[in-house]
């Protein structure tokens, strides 16, 4: 596992980020064929609230945004954090 000391800005806040690549980063291969998609999973991952959390990145029309998933609401679902560098 590579480590790397990052900081990158999360809702404009600098944040600790580490570089931890999952197997297909390392093989040079994408997460789906056309590269575009909702969730996908990049490299890197921020300490968000005492817990390393995956940085994930919502891609369509050459376009895409980085996020974080925050901890589960009381609906149920998970706010996105925006993720800058």
């Amino acid at each position: 596992m590579t480590e790397a000391t990052l900081t990158l800005d999360v809702d404009g806040v600098p944040t600790p980020a580490a570089l931890r690549p999952l197997w297909w980063h390392t093989a040079g291969k994408q997460f789906t064929a056309s590269g575009y998609g909702k969730r996908i999973p990049t490299e890197f991952v921020v300490r968000l609230d005492k817990r390393w959390r995956r940085v994930y990145c919502c891609v369509y029309s050459n376009s895409g945004t980085c996020y974080v998933e925050g901890p589960k609401g009381e609906n149920g679902k998970r706010p996105w954090r925006v993720v800058t560098k």
